[in-house]
This record gives C-alpha cells, sequence and structure tokens, in this order.
C-alpha cells in the first residue's frame, strides 16, 4: 500500500533551518545560480548549505521530460546562459569549494543534450584553480557518441549519469530506458577509463531485492564503481507515491553485498541523494 508522506518513520524526520537556507540563498543568488538542492527539494538541503555546500544546477531548470518521482519543473527551457560558467565558477570561488558537483535537467531541446555546457562549466572551474575536484551529474544525452565524448573529455574526475530504480519500474522514468543508461555509462568509461564513474538509485518504490543486486552487477559490468542508495521521498501527492520506508539495516546491507560484489565505494543510507557527502567518494580505500 502507498504511504503518505506525512507518515514518515523516525529516521525520516530531518529539519531544515530557514536561517540556514536563507544565507546560502542570498550567496547563490549574487551569481544567478540555481541548485537541485532547491528544486528537487531535497531534504538535505538545511545541512549541506549550513557548510555552503550546493549541487550546482545549469541550463535553467525546466526539464523536457515528466518523471513521476522528481520535483524539477517541467515544460519548455529557456537557451544556455553564456556567462553561466563563470559565474559558477566565480561561486565556487566565493564558497571556497573544494569538490563541486554539477547536474542538469533533461534538455532534448539541445542537439548534445547541454554537452557542451556541461564542458564550459568545469573549464571555468579549472582555469581558476585546476585542483578542486569537478563532479558531473548528467541526464543521458541520448546517448550520442559525440555528446558523451566531449563529457568523458571535459577534465571531470568523476562522471555519474543514475539509473533510479530497477528496469520493472521504469515507468517512472518517462523518456528514459534502462539499457541505455547503462549504455551510457559503459561508454563514459571506455571513451576515458581515467575518470571515475557513478550511479545512483531509490529504495522505497516496490524494487525487490533480488532486483536491486542484479542492477548492482549490471553497473559492475559497465565499469562503474560508485554507488549511492537512498530513500524514495515524494515531493507532493501528486508525484509517484512511496511504498515502503525502507528501514536502515537494509541501506548497511546493500552496501555490504555491493562492496563484496566489487564496487570501490557505496553511500548507502535512507538521507543519502546523488551528490549528499560526495567529496567522500574518491577519499575512501
Amino acid at each position: 500500500m502507498a504511504r503518505s508522506r506525512w507518515s514518515r518513520p523516525e529516521w525520516l524526520r530531518k529539519r531544515i533551518s530557514l536561517t540556514e537556507l536563507t544565507e546560502m540563498r542570498k550567496r547563490l543568488a549574487k551569481g544567478r545560480i540555481n541548485t537541485i538542492c532547491e528544486e528537487a527539494l531535497c531534504p538535505n538541503i538545511g545541512e549541506c548549505f549550513s557548510k555552503n555546500q550546493a549541487t550546482f544546477l545549469i541550463l535553467g531548470n525546466i526539464c523536457t521530460r515528466a518523471c513521476t518521482f522528481c520535483n524539477v519543473t517541467k515544460g519548455a527551457p529557456l537557451m544556455p546562459d553564456p556567462h553561466e560558467p563563470s559565474n559558477i565558477a566565480e561561486t565556487v570561488k566565493t564558497l571556497g569549494l573544494r569538490h563541486v558537483v554539477i547536474t542538469s535537467p533533461t534538455r532534448d531541446d539541445l542537439p548534445d543534450g547541454g554537452a557542451e555546457q556541461f564542458c564550459k562549466t568545469v573549464d571555468a572551474i579549472k582555469s581558476f584553480d585546476d585542483s578542486i575536484r569537478v563532479e558531473l551529474l548528467i541526464p543521458d544525452l541520448h546517448e550520442k557518441d559525440e555528446a558523451l565524448k566531449l563529457v568523458a573529455e571535459s577534465g571531470a574526475e568523476i562522471v555519474g549519469h543514475n539509473l533510479e530504480t530497477v528496469p520493472r519500474l521504469y515507468h517512472i522514468r518517462r523518456g528514459a530506458k534502462y539499457e541505455r543508461s547503462l549504455r551510457v555509462l559503459e561508454k563514459l568509461h571506455a571513451i576515458n577509463p581515467n575518470i571515475a564513474t557513478k550511479s545512483g538509485i531509490m529504495l522505497g518504490l516496490g524494487e525487490r531485492e533480488e532486483e536491486i543486486l542484479k542492477l548492482m552487477q549490471d553497473l559492475l559490468d559497465t565499469g562503474c564503481r560508485l554507488l549511492s542508495i537512498g530513500q524514495y521521498l515524494a515531493p507532493s501527492d501528486s508525484h509517484v507515491p512511496v511504498i515502503e520506508f525502507v528501514e536502515p539495516e537494509r541501506f548497511v546491507f546493500f552496501r555490504k553485498e555491493g562492496m563484496k560484489m566489487g564496487f570501490s565505494y557505496i553511500k548507502s543510507s535512507p538521507y543519502t541523494r546523488s551528490s549528499y557527502m560526495a567529496h567522500e567518494y574518491l577519499n575512501e580505500p
């Protein structure tokens, strides 16, 4: 039976400080910066903003797809802002970030899916300080080889693409295909084996244990060695409902199983999100 977002268990009742949000929003507003933290209503926003951490959302805040689990606005987006890469680099400098995560809505309206803007943003940050680690979380770019090549050779240390859920539940990812997402990760690794590839999934949508373990093996087969696992929380009652609030012990189980299977690092907990504590992934043995 679907669960209401208002009946969360104790381990899913994180409080958000409005003071922390206000101060960080002022800093971001100066550079006209969007964040996925705000657009996706991330429950970790207070914690991350209090540490001057944010995941930058480039290419606007309007998505061309209509995934039923996501809170990002759907519609017809604007053209890329030519000043966005330099604005983000300046904001990175102001915040003193050493690990920067950049993502975007899906931009099926752009011939390269937005790959060039990702590259320009990486270049702007690296031109300021090449020692800053950059992580990209990309849409599938319609699996276009030239777009994937641009991103893989952009200079980013990590390039991620989320599977989100198991194949049986892919109806929540409208416009996406499980096998295509796997091929995206496989191609990124093949183009540039020196980058780390990463993916993320949500639990609580009705997936089964054996499906999760099979998904993990599918990721390993692409060369992906970094994985995030978190609890799906419906942004509103109009989004696809939560089927189950997965107990913290199950997240520990999947992390242990995945590490035994061959992942280099897995962050797995109810509040884990793709970019939450992202700096940890390449720091662990």
